[in-house]
């Protein structure tokens, strides 16, 4: 199915190296599964930044009100003592929260499930938000998706977060790492449109890449 979630939890973490191996597994064993049982979560993917040791995890809600749900709420302010010294450790730590505001894709309705994420953050001005969305939605991702490895892109508006201070952030979904490189991105970055834009002093995009890890988890009652 295409992603029907209306909102994201993006959050990322460094674990010291001398505890990465329990830290993966408190986080595919406890921490991911426990908001797996919380009302309103759907599903989850962890991410690794190839051979660093950067991790991400991105949360599919069907609205943020699944972030201020009881058992949510429990869930955050009970932490169990593993989870605190997991916490405590980690470094490069990041939560943004974010609701869905546009998504293409190429015809592949798993491409949520792509085995490269590429992130890409914006600190958009308001007066500037409707020129940069028509941008993105009527310019640059239709050229992006004219190389098949370019496999979905979905956009949110940043709601909440930190440390960064971003309002919109798009989830490029690829089959791998070299349609960076390709024909197809080259001519988006070469528009006129965005060469306008590229103009403004803030037009200063926060670029990430993560190779997917594992497979996606489901609450239990979905889980195949």
């Amino acid at each position: 199915m295409a992603p029907q979630s209306r909102a994201i939890l993006f959050s990322e973490m460094t674990p010291p190296q001398d505890v990465e191996e329990r830290f993966n597994r408190w986080y595919d064993e406890h921490h991911i599964p426990l908001r797996m049982n919380a009302p309103g979560f759907t599903s989850a993917q962890r991410y690794r930044d190839g051979n660093e040791r950067n991790y991400l995890a991105v949360y599919e809600m069907d609205t943020e009100t699944a972030l201020q749900t009881p058992r949510y709420k429990e869930i955050k302010s009970n932490p169990s003592p593993e989870t605190r010294e997991m916490l405590g450790a980690v470094s490069g730590f990041t939560r943004y929260l974010a609701r869905e505001i546009s998504s293409r894709d190429n015809g592949n309705s798993g491409f949520v499930d792509s085995p490269v994420l590429y992130p890409v953050f914006f600190d958009v001005p308001p007066s500037k938000l409707s020129e940069f969305d028509s941008w993105y939605d009527e310019d640059h991702v239709p050229i992006l998706l004219e190389d098949k490895r370019w496999l979905g892109v979905r956009r949110f508006e940043i709601y909440d977060g930190e440390p960064g201070r971003y309002n919109r952030l798009a989830l490029h979904y690829l089959s791998d790492r070299e349609v960076l490189e390709s024909d197809a991105r080259k001519r988006a970055r070469e528009t006129p449109w965005r060469a306008r834009l590229a103009q403004e002093p803030w037009f200063k995009g926060h670029y990430l890449i993560f190779d997917r890890l594992g497979d996606r988890f489901r609450p239990a009652a979905h889980a195949a």
